[in-house]
């Protein structure tokens, strides 16, 4: 589908690298960017967001690229999508409806297509009052068409309430299964880590790299989506529970965080977060900044945390472990890809085990290591 995508420059944040994730976004959802146009404005224009000279062109680029759709790097309000899509005469879609689209496209697992689907009817059901232009016409009759005098906004309404119940139930279920799970796992003496990360910063390889595992991992936004635990043994550590998490993204929907917040109850129970940073990335800061945002939000920035500097390999660090002034890791440089410093974070693994395992497990542990000792069994 060809694409144009529109940006406009407030005063904040790193414009570019914005845009350039828009770029890839599109590419992540199948889309092909044909052309981009950008401005700078101090405030949204009301009536169609980017101005009624700056949208005149964005009409102009899009007859002459033939283009299909045309994505902003902002979230519009129905109306503004509305408006803009009678001027363009082509499809509008926002950031936040892009990331919808590209999580529905990605969605596996059962649990997953469920939590997509929540996230998208709480984004469509705030919009259809500006997207309805027919709420004078009333409906009569029974069932689906809606009582007497109900219109088809009410019913789309109810029928968008309906479904969310339905949803929710089912989530609720497949929670109740996962906290049976994580209480299964936390009976043992097992640290719990927790890989988080911007997206396609390499969780998915280094998951794949410590735990033998098979998960997806492509150079692309949102590679994977369901989070994928693995119980693995480190030599000094034992056995730890490593689980892989969703990306983030900054502006990540408050939807999708809503709605996947039973996924990311990996992360909000785990002992440890390996934080894992794209080192080659310009905007590393600004990712990792964007990562304690959603971790504030999903009530999980108390839980310590390391920070895992990946793809060393693609610039000048080398592999190696960097300490706080208190002595504690505070960072390790390895490249999932080739495997440089793996060593090292095996080595901080051991460390974090014996820094952050509770007491009582790790008494649990030695009684279990009595009770196997063949002195003091009971024959």
């Amino acid at each position: 589908m060809r694409t144009i995508i529109v940006g406009l420059y407030f005063g904040k944040g790193d414009f570019e690298a914005s845009m350039e994730e828009l770029h890839l976004l599109v590419s992540s959802a199948g889309g092909e960017v044909c052309s981009a146009i950008t401005g700078s404005r101090k405030a949204p224009d009301a009536k169609y967001f980017i101005g009624s000279g700056k949208a005149e062109e964005v009409k102009l680029e899009a007859q002459m690229h033939h283009a299909d759709m045309v994505v902003f790097n902002h979230s519009l309000s129905a109306a503004q999508q509305r408006n803009l899509e009678e001027l363009l005469g082509v499809s509008v879609m926002d950031r936040t409806g892009l990331i919808l689209d590209i999580f529905a496209q990605r969605a596996k697992s059962h649990e997953g297509k469920l939590q997509v689907e929540m996230a998208k009817l709480e984004y469509f059901s705030s919009r259809l009052a500006g997207l309805w232009t027919h709420l004078e016409r009333q409906r009569g009759g029974i069932g689906v068409r809606g009582g007497m005098g109900e219109s088809q906004l009410e019913i789309d309404q109810r029928l968008i309430g309906d479904r969310r119940r339905s949803l929710q139930a089912q989530l609720e279920k497949f929670q109740r299964q996962s906290e049976t799970q994580r209480r299964a796992r936390s009976k043992g003496s097992r640290l719990n880590i927790a890989l988080v990360g911007y997206t396609n910063a390499g969780k998915s390889s280094l998951f794949n790299h410590l735990t033998s595992a098979t998960s997806y991992a492509a150079d692309q936004l949102f590679a994977t989506l369901d989070t994928t635990t693995r119980k693995v043994y480190v030599e000094g550590a034992g056995q730890i529970v490593i689980s892989d998490t969703v990306g983030f993204i900054r502006e990540l929907p408050h939807q999708l965080v809503a709605a996947f917040r039973a996924t990311l109850e990996e992360t909000v129970h785990a002992d440890v977060l390996l934080h894992v940073v794209d080192a080659a990335s310009d905007v590393r800061m600004d990712q990792i900044d964007e990562v304690n945002k959603v971790l504030t939000e999903i009530e999980a920035d108390h839980i310590p945390q390391v920070l895992i500097w990946n793809k060393i390999d693609l610039t000048a660090h080398e592999a190696g472990i960097e300490r706080d002034e208190h002595g504690r890791i505070a960072r390790v440089f390895i490249s999932a890809k080739t495997g440089a410093g793996m060593s090292d974070l095996r080595a901080a693994l051991v460390e974090l085990v014996e820094t952050h395992t509770p007491q009582w497990q790790k008494n649990k542990k030695q009684q279990d290591e009595w009770l196997e000792d063949p002195r003091f069994r009971k024959d």
